[in-house]
């Protein structure tokens, strides 16, 4: 198992990676994809048992979804830099027949990916039908999800967390990415949606809080105990409170870099603020 500053070390080389993919192109979602690394790299790093290689099945091990898919750049990384791909793939970035498309797709067969998304609000009815399938399967393992706050205001999310607790879905953990933003300004501005935690705890849901979703040590607290909250009848819901652009300080806190690439000058301050450490592609 790694340590915490292994971890902390991957996801400093991660952020590096997305800054230079979306700056390749001129294309992409930087501020959430810096805002959830140090979640991705705690997922498949640490918290997640999963097998060596790659099947759309998954049996015998848990499954991640990504709904708000346009973070695509921090996905694409943590799974070339857990081994799911070579990392010098990660130079294929949102170009034209890549499997790196800017929402993740499945027709090419990236390993890792098993659901296209980026039409956002569908990722947890996909979670669900997962989970569903994990117990139809007598697999005890268990299905994660990441959703994006500003998602949550799509009208299905609603939906499929009604009959998530109505059919007692307790082997998911879906993840909200608390960080206030998204592409048109503060989710209060654009639709506020009051508490999360009352509502999901209203549809029937255990809710954990982490409130410091950009360290490692309080994700793998948080996380582990989400998880000894499954078994028990009900689905479990993490607010996941983090910064947009968490680690580019001119990135952080603004919707302004939910879907901006950094110019040349600002992709080196960018990097200056996170040092290689495991290797560029």
């Amino acid at each position: 198992m790694a340590s915490t500053q292994q971890l902390n070390d991957l996801t400093t080389q991660v952020r590096r990676d997305i800054l230079r993919m979306v700056h390749k192109v001129n294309s992409g979602h930087p501020g959430g994809s810096l805002g959830c690394a140090e979640f991705f790299v705690a997922l498949y790093s640490d918290i997640m048992q999963r097998h060596e290689g790659f099947d759309m099945d998954g049996q015998g091990e848990d499954l991640f979804f990504l709904s708000n898919g346009h973070i695509s750049p921090v996905y694409y990384s943590v799974l070339a830099r857990t081994g799911y791909f070579e990392v010098n793939e990660l130079n294929t970035f949102r170009l034209i027949n890549s499997r790196l498309q800017g929402h993740p797709t499945t027709h090419e067969g990236l390993p890792g990916i098993r659901i296209a998304s980026g039409s956002l609000g569908q990722g947890m009815s996909v979670a669900i039908g997962a989970a569903q399938a994990k117990k139809l399967n007598n697999d005890a393992h268990l299905i994660y999800s990441l959703h994006g706050d500003g998602e949550l205001q799509e009208g299905q999310n609603w939906e499929a967390i009604m009959y998530a607790s109505a059919k007692k879905i307790d082997n998911l953990i879906a993840t909200i990415d608390l960080n206030g933003q998204q592409i048109d300004g503060s989710t209060d501005t654009v639709l506020p949606m009051g508490s999360l935690k009352e509502k999901f705890q209203s549809f029937g849901w255990t809710v954990i809080e982490i409130s410091n979703g950009n360290d490692i040590d309080a994700i793998k607290m948080g996380m582990a105990e989400a998880k000894n909250e499954t078994g028990k009848g009900k689905p479990v819901g993490v607010l996941l409170k983090t910064v947009m652009g968490h680690g580019v300080d001119f990135m952080m806190h603004t919707h302004a870099w939910h879907g901006k690439a950094p110019n040349d000058e600002q992709l080196a301050k960018g990097l200056k603020q996170n040092p290689e450490t495991l290797g560029d592609y």
